[in-house]
């Protein structure tokens, strides 16, 4: 597995989070990928996954914070 290299946008307690109960959370790997701390909502969109869209048994549909994304956004390589 690869190594986180860096946060993308700022850290949970910036965007309010001071319990620790909802820190969605973006990171850049080693080798290029994206690892994603969110709410699990594979049970509820599932079944609303587009016909063109599938996803394998290990993976899991994840929900995170519009803020989350926005604030990363100036983080995320364009290529």
């Amino acid at each position: 597995m690869s190594q986180i290299i860096r946060r993308l946008g700022v850290a949970p307690r910036f965007r309010g989070s001071t319990g620790g109960g909802t820190c969605p959370d973006i990171f850049e790997l080693a080798d290029g990928n994206f690892a994603v701390i969110g709410t699990d909502a594979t049970d509820s969109l599932d079944d609303q996954l587009p016909a063109d869209a599938a996803r394998a048994d290990y993976e899991r549909i994840v929900v995170i914070t519009r803020e989350t994304l926005v604030r990363a956004k100036s983080d995320i390589p364009d290529a």
